[in-house]
């Protein structure tokens, strides 16, 4: 099969998976009496980075560096302007619905002490270590949140969920999740690696590939993921799923990658990259803190956004 039709395939696969995913991940928090929320941040948010981790271990030790950091940072950037603004501009997300402020902050958090680290010009095991450590933090009070949850039984409204089953059996639910999980990872391999060797043809350097092609395309399971949580109407999976995954990408991604080696930092990062990176994640807060819904409109605009974050790369 030719690169063209290997990417097409993954790029099924993912779609697929995302939507057992979705299923798998909000029928376990019914089953669990969680709010499916903090089953995207953690289960469905950590899911859909596995191949940012495999990308960034393996760059590393292919001694092409630039593309593991770019992968994480590119990959945050279209998390937030690519991931939810393609979904808003399908359907208005219900953001407005949503308590996600707590973990928002932790992102915000997460990205500032990712920037700060940066500029020592390099990540290295010590840095991981800081990051790991953090994260630490972040999964202790995910869990002392969820175990109040279920103490206080399944939440109100989530079982009006579309398609949800309260009901349906730990095998069904684990079978989803299975497939959802090894799906992701499996697409966005044959997606990326034929994608990058059409790339590779027309010279493309291994820094702007990490922060194009290869962010967007490992940005593909949580935008599969996120799609279906749109068209089934749960914004909570979908921000959730966004901001657990940046979360996850600066502080496990980078982190886990340190042991496997130093990654340094091009200036170009310290330039732009990051604070777009950062500027991206702030212009959340409408939907966070002021109860906004993310309507078509902001779907375009976002979009937009990236398209020109892009086009200023390539330039």
């Amino acid at each position: 099969m030719t690169p063209w039709l290997l990417s097409m395939l993954g790029l099924v696969i993912l779609l697929m998976a995302g939507d057992a995913l979705v299923r798998g991940a909000v029928n376990l928090s019914l089953r669990l009496g969680v709010p499916a929320l903090i089953v995207s941040l953690t289960i469905v948010a950590f899911g859909t980075s596995a191949p940012e981790l495999l990308i960034a271990i393996s760059a590393i030790q292919d001694n092409a560096p630039g593309i593991a950091l770019g992968n994480v940072v590119g990959s945050n950037t279209a998390n937030i302007l690519l991931v939810l603004g393609i979904p808003a501009m399908m359907t208005t997300l219900h953001t407005s619905e949503c308590d996600s402020r707590k973990t928002y902050v932790f992102m915000i958090a997460a990205s500032v002490v990712f920037i700060a680290l940066a500029f020592c010009g390099t990540f290295t095991l010590g840095s991981g270590l800081i990051l790991l450590a953090l994260l630490g933090l972040v999964l202790f009070d995910m869990m002392r949140e969820a175990r109040a949850h279920r103490r206080c039984g399944v939440p109100d409204g989530i079982v009006d969920i579309d398609e949800a089953d309260p009901d349906m059996p730990y095998w069904r639910v684990g079978l989803y999740l299975l497939l959802g999980l090894i799906g992701l990872p499996l697409g966005a391999h044959l997606l990326v690696e034929n994608a990058s060797l059409i790339a590779q043809e027309y010279g493309v350097s291994d820094t702007v590939i990490g922060l194009t092609l290869v962010a967007v395309g490992t940005s593909l399971p949580e935008l599969a993921t996120t799609v279906m949580a749109a068209r089934r109407r749960q914004a909570d999976v979908a921000l959730g799923n966004v901001i657990g995954s940046n979360m996850f990408n600066l502080l496990a991604i980078v982190g886990i990658a340190t042991f496997f080696g130093d990654i340094p930092v091009d200036p170009e990062f310290l330039r732009m990259d990051l604070w777009v990176m950062l500027g991206a994640s702030l212009l959340l807060i409408p939907f966070v803190f002021f109860h906004v819904n993310m309507t078509r409109i902001w779907g375009i605009a976002l979009t937009a956004l990236y398209a020109v974050y892009i086009i200023a790369i390539l330039i």
